[in-house]
């Protein structure tokens, strides 16, 4: 790997196109691989963001650049190296919504993953749909996926357990958008609750792990590595958002 962005104890984080960067990374290296790959919506449509008629528009990251052929043929290089990268225990979680996330289930198959859970992730406070010609769009999806199904995966059933009062942990999990104060140190459109995080972390990952995530983004990742103290790498592309994982995780650190 070139040399890294910033670094400290427990995180690395990486400039670069991830699909390139991944394939110089060791095989069965990684425990535990968190990707909000892109969902490729930015098509010039409309969007609501606070009650007002937005651009869909998220940046170039967000746009299917020419040296692929499809969607397709992105997501299948991504999933191939990071089974290659994995440990043979090692699991997947990916973030998508209805527009990517059944070509993602279809490849998890095609490349011979097996999947654990399909999370929905409620969004307790959408945003409306203007258009007023479908039900509102509320709830996206988290795929937890195994290297294979002979595999012997990390679950922290009992912390799981203990975190929703004594109760086995259901596959819908109920969340606020977002808070501002995640925000503060700079945004990113598709940014998740650091909540999310924590929880994918505590359920399967404990401190001897190594968490890889080749979608940073605003680093929420890495932020949720910093306060339970797991190791990490990150990747992403633009330096204005590796800016503000390092504000956040500096932040994290204090």
């Amino acid at each position: 790997m070139k040399s890294a962005y910033y670094k400290n104890d427990l995180i690395r984080l990486y400039q670069g196109d991830s699909l390139k960067l991944m394939k110089l990374m060791r095989s069965n290296s990684v425990d535990v691989i968190i990707a909000d790959p892109p969902y490729f919506l930015s098509n010039d449509g409309f969007s609501n963001r606070g009650g007002k008629k937005v651009s869909v528009n998220k940046g170039n990251w967000d746009k299917l650049s020419d040296e692929y052929e499809n969607t397709e043929q992105f997501n299948s290089i991504f999933l191939t190296e990071a089974k290659r990268i994995l440990k043979p225990d090692g699991t997947l979680w990916v973030f998508g919504s209805m527009h990517n996330i059944f070509e993602i289930g279809y490849l998890l198959k095609k490349f011979n993953y097996h999947i654990l859970n399909n999370i929905t992730w409620q969004k307790l406070n959408p945003p409306p749909n203007l258009s007023c010609r479908m039900f509102t769009h509320s709830t996206e999806t988290l795929i937890w996926a195994k290297k294979s199904k002979k595999s012997y995966q990390f679950f922290n059933y009992q912390l799981m357990r203990e975190r929703n009062h004594g109760k086995q942990m259901t596959d819908v999990w109920s969340t606020p958008v977002i808070k501002q104060i995640e925000k503060r140190f700079g945004k990113h459109p598709t940014q998740k609750p650091l909540s999310l995080f924590i929880r994918m972390l505590e359920a399967s990952t404990n401190s001897n792990m190594l968490i890889f995530d080749p979608f940073l983004g605003s680093g929420t990742t890495a932020v949720a590595c910093q306060r339970l103290q797991r190791q990490c790498i990150g990747i992403d592309l633009f330096s204005e958002y590796l800016d503000i994982a390092t504000r956040r995780i500096q932040n994290e650190e204090k």
